[in-house]
């Protein structure tokens, strides 16, 4: 029984120490991947510990693409940081933030933006390929990423078992190898406004249904109330931002009231500033936006210098 152990031994351990190190180096090259969304920049800040900032911004892509960290940080004479995730709803910013909590000093302020689609959770993980270079043996990361379609068990705790078949990324990685690290970030603090002008998106939606209804995870909606505790019990100064969203968007969700509801409920029964941009004049302006819930470059900038002054008009008070 012992030469069966020791031979078996003598043939797994060799696979194994090579697995780890060939998901060490896969890994490593992967993290300074700066392709399009920019997820893997904002996780290597955050793993890096160069991501600690006085102000921190949360949400979805309405947040990375609206609101700049530079003008919101300027106004407070703080430094900000956007760690808007695109795609996802509060279930994946909610494990951003842990991560972050767990990597870097606290922030005085929490920024959380807030949109139609923050408590309704997909099926599958977006993006996916932003946890590869992270997720092994992550705990953290293994109980906020495995409800969705996307990675097996195996893929969180056998070494290199993720990246099989998963040919783009070990290109990327490769490239970089090569390449040397990529020059230049995607994103800036997180974030990036985009110079573009209203497109067809709503008008496509709009031709495969009239109108769209939220579907609430109930799941997602007391996650999102157990962190408005845990900020408070971290002494973490919380407020809540819906950012604009052209009118046109806002009609055509059926039951938006009953979103917003939800958001104002939490605002009361914790005594959070809430604050709608939508019914703010921009959200008449399609040329503030390129499509109906994403302000554009400019639309951003505009947005952000507006509630920048509301935030330090409420820090002298």
């Amino acid at each position: 029984m012992k030469k069966f152990v020791s031979k078996i031994l003598t043939f797994v351990l060799p696979l194994l120490i090579l697995a780890i190190v060939l998901d060490l180096c896969f890994s490593n090259l992967l993290s300074k991947s700066n392709d399009y969304p920019g997820e893997i920049e904002v996780w290597n800040d955050i793993y890096d510990s160069d991501a600690e900032c006085d102000v921190a911004i949360y949400g979805s892509s309405r947040a990375w693409v609206q609101i700049n960290p530079q003008i919101i940080g300027d106004s407070l004479n703080l430094k900000a940081y956007n760690f808007g995730m695109d795609g996802h709803n509060f279930w994946l910013q909610y494990l951003r933030h842990k991560e972050l909590i767990a990597n870097n000093k606290k922030p005085q302020l929490i920024i959380l933006s807030v949109d139609v689609f923050s408590l309704q959770k997909r099926e599958d993980l977006y993006k996916q390929n932003q946890f590869l270079p992270y997720m092994l043996w992550n705990e953290n990361m293994t109980e906020y990423t495995s409800s969705y379609i996307g990675y097996t068990k195996a893929d969180y705790y056998v070494p290199f078992y993720r990246y099989g078949g998963r040919y783009n990324d070990l290109k990327t990685s490769l490239k970089i190898l090569i390449e040397n690290e990529p020059k230049e970030s995607y994103r800036k603090d997180g974030y990036l406004g985009l110079d573009r002008k209203w497109n067809g998106d709503f008008e496509a939606a709009q031709a495969d249904a009239n109108s769209y209804e939220v579907i609430f995870d109930q799941e997602s909606v007391q996650l999102m109330e157990t962190f408005i505790q845990e900020c408070d019990s971290l002494d973490i100064d919380l407020v809540m931002l819906y950012t604009p969203e052209h009118v046109m968007g806002q009609e055509y969700i059926s039951n938006r009231s009953e979103v917003i509801d939800i958001y104002k409920n939490f605002s009361e029964k914790y005594d959070l500033d809430f604050y709608d941009y939508s019914n703010d004049k921009i959200c008449l302006d399609t040329n503030q936006f390129y499509n109906t819930i994403h302000l554009n470059m400019h639309g951003a900038d505009r947005f952000s210098k507006e509630f920048a002054s509301v935030l330090h008009d409420r820090s002298r008070q």
